[in-house]
């Protein structure tokens, strides 16, 4: 990803300065609306990203699409203005938000399944994942049908795969040597 060292940077500054005024929780807030909706919104990253819209037009469009962000947020935009860096707006709000989680003791856990789970098999996943981190998890669940079964667990670097295409793979390489 072009312009990702430079989003941590931006993204530790803007923490920062919402930790000094107080409000790093509400900024967090902001940056969580920003990444899901350029995620989602190809129009509004296509628009960003157009080199034939001046910085000003980007500017207000934002504040407005935006309408309500903390005074942190708006400098933010203000920020990429001057430095003609709007591009990596999307980035620098994920970014907040990882450093956000470091920083609150959070991180996220991913585990796919070959199903939607079930509140008691997220209750145990959430066990076998303390063992891979002492922070507090948030669990998100991807559904892939070509696991077959068990399941993946990420968190962090670290992984535990416990799926049945995993176990059939290595039965496979066990059978061929």
């Amino acid at each position: 990803m072009t312009g990702s060292r430079a989003a941590i940077r931006y993204a530790k500054a803007i923490l920062e300065m919402a930790q000094d005024a107080g409000n790093a929780s509400a900024v967090n807030e902001d940056m969580s609306q920003i990444a899901s909706t350029m995620h989602s919104n190809k129009e509004l990253r296509d628009f960003i990203d157009s080199p034939t819209i001046k910085a000003e037009v980007k500017e207000a469009t934002l504040k407005e699409v935006f309408a309500g962000s903390q005074n942190i947020t708006e400098g933010l935009f203000k920020l990429l203005h001057v430095n003609k860096r709007f591009k990596i707006l999307e980035q620098v709000a994920v970014q907040y938000g990882t450093q956000f989680d470091e920083l609150n003791g959070r991180e996220g856990a991913v585990v796919t399944t070959a199903f939607p789970i079930t509140p008691e098999l997220e209750a145990q996943v959430l066990e076998k994942a303390k063992m891979l981190s002492d922070k507090k998890l948030m669990l998100q669940n991807i559904v892939d049908p070509a696991i077959i079964g068990g399941f993946i667990l990420r968190v962090g670097d670290k992984q535990f795969n416990a799926s049945v295409a995993n176990s059939l793979t290595t039965l496979k390489r066990e059978f061929s040597n």
